[in-house]
This record gives C-alpha cells, structure tokens and sequence, in this order.
C-alpha cells in the first residue's frame, strides 16, 4: 500500500480496491454519485454533470444510494435522467466512507469524480480537469478549488487557493493544519485507488483529508485555481453532526497522527495550535446558535487537549472566541462579514 505499519496502525484498514478486470469498457470518466437522504438536491446535481455529458462512451454515471430512508432517489434519477444514469441501491446503510468506496469499486473510468448527491459542478468543471490529466498524466491527485453554498444554494465564499499544487507537486504542505479541499472539486485516477487503496472508514471525519494527504504524497498532486465545484454546507450533514460531538476535532488529532508517522519535518505544535483555534470558533458558533449540547461537548475536547506554544495571533484568537460574549460577538462579524462581501 505504500505506508507503513505504524501510519496503517494509526488510521485503519486501507481498503482493497481491485483493478478493473480485462476486457472491460473503460470510459475516460466515472462520475460516481453516493447519496443518503438527499434527493431534494439530487435534481441540481445530476443536471450539473448532464449539461456536461460528452456520451456513454467517454462518461459512466452512476447513483450510489446508501440505503436512503426518508426521500427516493430512484424516482429523481428516472425523472432527470431516465436511462442515461444507473441507479444502484446498497441493500443496507454503510455509512458515508464505505459509501465512497463502493463509489470507487463501481467505477469502471480512468479518472474517478465522487460527487455527493447534494453538491454540483459548475459548466466547464470536467474540460478542466481533463486538461490537468493531460498536461499532468503522471499525476493521480486532480482538482479544481470550489464554491461553498448554504442550503438554499445561496453563494458563501470560494474554497482557498493551495499554492503549491499549482504545477504538480507531492508537497503536502498546504494540507497539514486544515483542510481546504472540498470533496466534489476532486478527481482521483483510478489506478491510484487501485495500488493505494481507497477511504478509510475509521476516520470518518477526516477520510476525505487522508485521502487527499495520501494522494498528493503518493501519486502527485495539482489544482486550478478556478472555483468549478458547488460544495453544500448545512446543518444536517454528516460534517455538521460530528462538529457537536467535536468528532470532527478528534479525527484531526488522528489525522495529525498519521502525518507525523510519515513527515520528520512534521511541526506537531503548529498542528495542535490550529486544533485548539478550530475548536474555540467552533465553540463560540455552538453558543451562538444555543446549542447547549455541542457547546458542552466542544468544551470538555478543549479542556482536555495540551497547551502548546502558539504565535501570540493564535492565542488571541482563542483567548477571544472562548470569551462567551466575545466569542458570540466575533461568530456573529464573521457570518454578517461572509454574507455583505463574498
């Protein structure tokens, strides 16, 4: 698999994702769509991918439906696409990463989008991409920066640059304190998966994170700096429900785990520093929305992580954000800041 024991010890099984068998119809794309419980946006993310179908030929697209419960995804993709998009149900719920993977394991293209069955692609997206895995062929890691949206669909701000994937690059270095890599911007060759293996389930906040890290680490990495892909932020998806846990928060200090088993030049410190400023904005937007509840779990993470030596800007700001009152003030700037000016 390419990392070592320790680093597997740290994060899990790296599931097997097999080659795809002889004799077999490669398409150039396999544009694989996992959903749960999300068919209202369904409509816009299936019409984002049509509008750009270069045919059965070059594109495979397939909905992945873990098992929904509350909606019928099936119904929306006969609606939209009728025989064009294959629908396959799981005959249980799996959860999101192993969601993913049996995305990857479906797949029968070169270059492997997942895209979540409540986000999009903006018109041009694949051209994009396909331009980058031309120009770069000896690069696995594919990606464009994208759009975060509310639930309404209403634009919140662009996804940051990662200077450093602008040519092809295995440094990591833009990934290691956050991730700023939004899910549906991403293309993987498949023959990336294949050699490397796919998400791992045990992180289930950071899988996308790891993934990415082990990707640009391992196969190489770029990104165009054009906002291609529509990212959905709301409160009920999977990322919302494990910040109130401070899940999310936990599965970083895995993920910096792993790092620092595969990078000597790893600054832990700096690390743990944006950890502790995550989690006090974090608590600070729990308290602002009287979510009792997140608020005490988010409190009792922080109490318990290590206090580090941190530049005076990171200490102020955690200083601040664990203020209630400043905090709350500072949350409610922040989002009337983002809603006049992004």
């Amino acid at each position: 698999m390419g990392y070592v024991t320790e680093e597997t010890q740290i994060c899990g099984t790296i599931p097997t994702i097999e080659p795809i068998a002889g004799g077999v119809s490669r398409p150039l794309w396999s544009v694989m769509i996992p959903t749960y419980n999300c068919a209202k946006y369904l409509r816009e993310t299936l019409q984002s991918v049509l509008v750009q179908d270069p045919g059965t030929a070059q594109m495979q697209i397939e909905v992945v439906d873990d098992c929904s419960t509350k909606d019928d995804p099936k119904q929306t993709v006969g609606e939209i696409a009728k025989e064009r998009v294959v629908f396959y149900r799981q005959s249980q719920n799996v959860g999101a990463v192993r969601n993913f993977n049996a995305c990857i394991r479906r797949a029968r293209g070169r270059l492997v989008h997942i895209l979540h069955g409540d986000d999009a692609v903006a018109h041009g997206f694949y051209t994009e991409i396909e331009h980058l895995a031309t120009k770069y062929p000896d690069t696995a890691f594919l990606a464009t920066r994208s759009v975060e949206i509310d639930e309404r669909g209403r634009r919140l701000r662009n996804s940051p640059p990662m200077p450093l994937l602008r040519t092809s690059s295995d440094n990591p270095a833009d990934l290691l304190c956050n991730n700023p890599v939004r899910t549906p911007s991403v293309v993987i060759r498949r023959s990336f998966y294949e050699k490397h293996g796919g998400f791992v389930p045990q992180l289930p906040h950071v899988a996308d994170w790891e993934m990415w890290f082990r990707a640009i680490v391992e196969g190489r990495g770029v990104m165009s700096d054009r906002p291609l892909a529509r990212y959905r932020i709301f409160g009920d998806n999977d990322t919302s429900q494990l910040m109130r846990t401070a899940g999310n928060l936990r599965d970083w200090l895995r993920f910096g785990e792993i790092v620092s088993a595969r990078l000597d030049s790893f600054d832990r410190n700096r690390f743990l520093a944006f950890v502790r400023v995550a989690g006090a904005y974090q608590l600070a937007k729990f308290a602002h929305g009287g979510d009792r509840d997140a608020v005490c779990h988010n409190r009792e993470f922080l109490d318990s992580l290590p206090r580090v030596a941190m530049p005076w800007s990171l200490r102020v700001a955690e200083t601040i954000l664990r203020t209630p009152l400043l905090g709350i003030a500072l949350v409610r700037a922040r989002q009337q800041y983002q809603r006049l000016f992004q």
